[in-house]
């Protein structure tokens, strides 16, 4: 089946001394697996290897057979070219935490319009905007809601964070009851939008406790969870 639609990427992996393998979130059809033969070397095709930077938002024409294999893009440009994702170092290492937590958590072959939508909005945020220090933090939290394990904070004026349960609770009930400068830290990142992420100041130290926390709420909620290698280079950029 020929399909229309946009995409964004996620990895592309080398296959073999000429061919990529790209994951993609495409709006029509969820994670979908691309096998991109001699793309590596070949300069005059339809497909180019600058194409598939990680995040890139991209229209394709694909060929989707639908049986759990690779599929194939038959055409593709770039639908929302980007100013600074890829050319500043602090957005790069962003780009490379981010893709990779994407592919950790996001698996399913089905379409989420609200999703996409979410993802489109936020990475061209980032593109467009230079305070960006708090930004992974909040995405992630606001990502966990639309796969579907955003913390309840009906209670947030409590101390503990139950990060089994999600929710945040007055008394200490089990081994995953966090307290303390983490915890009212973590409280900033609700109830807030993207325009107003500057004005929580952390210290270097401060932020990387609450990714950290962030970090350990996903370990419990996502299935296969896996913690990101970039992290420590994302860690480094931050310092």
């Amino acid at each position: 089946m020929i399909v229309a639609t946009k995409a964004i990427v996620f990895s592309a992996i080398k296959y073999s001394e000429a061919d990529l393998i790209v994951s993609c979130y495409t709006e029509v059809a969820g994670i979908k697996s691309y096998l991109l033969r001699g793309v590596l070397k070949s300069k005059k095709g339809k497909l180019k290897v600058s194409y598939f930077q990680p995040l890139t938002q991209l229209e394709l024409i694909a060929e989707h057979k639908n049986k759990g294999t690779l599929e194939y893009i038959k055409e593709a440009k770039v639908f929302e070219p980007y100013k600074t994702l890829h050319t500043t170092i602090l957005k790069s290492g962003l780009v490379m935490f981010l893709s990779e937590m994407l592919k950790n958590c996001i698996r399913e072959e089905e379409p989420n319009k609200a999703l996409y939508i979410f993802l489109e909005n936020s990475f061209n945020w980032l593109d467009q905007n230079e305070e960006v220090a708090n930004f992974h933090i909040f995405f992630l939290l606001q990502l966990s809601m639309y796969l579907g394990f955003y913390p309840d904070a009906a209670n947030i004026e409590e101390k503990y964070f139950n990060v089994m349960e999600g929710s945040f609770q007055a008394t200490n009930t089990n081994d995953y009851c966090l307290e303390g400068a983490q915890i009212e830290s973590f409280k900033l990142f609700f109830n807030i939008n993207p325009e107003t992420l500057s004005s929580i100041k952390l210290s270097k130290t401060e932020r990387q406790n609450v990714l950290e926390l962030v970090l350990s709420y996903y370990s419990f909620h996502v299935q296969g969870y896996q913690k990101p290698k970039s992290l420590a280079v994302l860690n480094q950029l931050f310092s």
